[in-house]
């Protein structure tokens, strides 16, 4: 939920709370534009490209996925066959049957890899870029891919938040890594507000919080009325200060009705809905595509399923990915499919990724466990070259082989497709200069 307190020295909208109380007693529409110039900020020069991060969150099985090693003993190859793809050398599981369709699409990067085997420290360095040992004791330290977006760039519409997480972030879970961190809350993810796979699921609300003292604020009807008209100031005038998301997103959130509507996947039609499957994995892409179509700079789809473990096989991999990866594939090829007919793929970049990779062999529990050394991610639209394959892991998919690239790398190709210089230098909390990416670049071949 997007609120405002009353109680707070500042509230999540980036005022000081003596302003925002003063602001309802005195009226909005009476601030004169010195008083608007210290509270709201021009925002970043609006963009046309987004990004939709398919969160793999526990670390997928590369070689079960977009590494295949069909040559390979068993215990390497996994249990399942592989199918052929309309991209040469591109065989997948064959439990992914509409990828054979959408892979001369796709850009493979087979060859990323790191040193951190904790789901947590590596989550930390493939979204921040930045390495922490041991997040779950000393939290985040760095700014998520998302939040950077939301500072750097802003909505790519006034009314739409920047930074949106499908169904929620992991900011209030064990592990810390996709906060704004020193960046400030206010650019922190607006939560989905759950499973939109689920019959009970509710858009975000955005809506004064119920502790703040409508009467200390006058009339509701008033307060909207005076809402309406800040609106209508911040519209029409053009101020140069900083935190503008801070100041004056709030109030569009806050009395637009159409960001609700765009949370509501029900409004799509039937027929897309099933096509993109009715369930956590399919509902969410399908509300990814809505948000960034409306505006929404940067969505991270947490991917989950009910009674689905999440990618960390340590066990049983045949069983849990016989139920996982026929959904993320319906999933995935549906939105990739989306996007291209509705004309949105140059402006869209779809990544799919997560920390980590899992080990070459099947163990002695007929599962895979965390393999950091050697990991694949996806890549599609917001100026990707099509059809490719980057790098390459050893035979037993181990290790890279050829181009072998790192979590900064990927963190900077997503900075590069938004349009984000990924070398400047921003301070951190403590007034120190550091840079935005923590050695770092554009994926070579990735891009033109």
């Amino acid at each position: 939920m997007f609120q405002i307190h009353a109680d707070a020295d500042l509230t999540p909208a980036g005022l000081p709370r003596r302003s925002f109380l003063g602001l309802g007693m005195a009226g909005f529409g009476g601030m004169s534009t010195s008083q608007l110039a210290q509270l709201q900020a021009a925002n970043p020069p609006v963009g046309k490209t987004a990004v939709i991060l398919f969160w793999m969150a526990g670390g997928p099985s590369h070689i079960d996925m977009y590494d295949r090693k069909n040559n390979a003993p068993s215990q390497v190859r996994g249990p399942f066959s592989s199918i052929s793809t309309n991209l040469p050398e591109l065989d997948v599981c064959e439990l992914m049957p509409r990828h054979a369709e959408i892979c001369k699409h796709l850009s493979v990067v087979r060859s990323i890899t790191h040193a951190h085997g904790e789901h947590n420290d590596a989550s930390h360095l493939t979204q921040t870029s930045y390495p922490v040992v041991m997040v779950r004791d000393k939290g985040q330290q760095n700014p998520a891919d998302g939040a950077v977006a939301a500072r750097f760039r802003g909505p790519n519409q006034p009314d739409m938040p920047a930074y949106v997480c499908i169904p929620e972030d992991y900011r209030s879970h064990a592990g810390f890594f996709q906060a704004a961190s020193y960046l400030g809350s206010q650019y922190n993810a607006v939560n989905a507000g759950g499973d939109p796979s689920l019959g009970n699921y509710k858009p975000p609300e955005f809506r004064l919080a119920k502790d703040l003292d409508l009467g200390r604020l006058g009339n509701r009807r008033e307060l909207l009325a005076r809402l309406d008209a800040f609106r209508g100031e911040l519209d029409r005038h053009s101020i140069t200060q900083p935190h503008s998301l801070a100041n004056s997103q709030a109030f569009h959130l806050m009395t637009g009705a159409r960001i609700t509507e765009v949370f509501d996947v029900t409004r799509e039609p039937a027929a897309l809905r099933d096509r993109y499957g009715r369930h956590a994995y399919g509902q969410g892409a399908l509300l990814a595509r809505r948000l960034v179509e409306a505006g929404v700079t940067f969505v991270t789809i947490n991917l989950y399923e009910k009674d689905v473990d999440w990618w960390d096989d340590h066990y049983t991999i045949e069983k849990n990915l016989r139920k996982r990866l026929p959904m993320y594939d319906q999933a995935f090829a549906t939105l990739v499919e989306d996007l291209r007919e509705r004309g949105l793929a140059k402006q869209v970049l779809v990544a799919a990724y997560g920390e980590f990779g899992r080990s070459p062999q099947v163990d002695q529990h007929a599962g895979r466990g965390h393999w950091p050394r050697a990991m694949s991610a996806v890549f599609t639209g917001g100026g990707v070259i099509e059809g490719q394959i980057i790098g390459a892991t050893t035979a037993n998919g181990g290790e890279p082989a050829d181009a072998a690239c790192g979590p900064g790398d990927l963190v900077a190709s997503l900075y590069h497709a938004l349009g984000i210089d990924h070398t400047q230098m921003i301070p951190d909390k403590l007034g120190r200069p550091v840079r935005l990416v923590d050695h770092g670049d554009p994926i070579r071949d990735l891009f033109a």
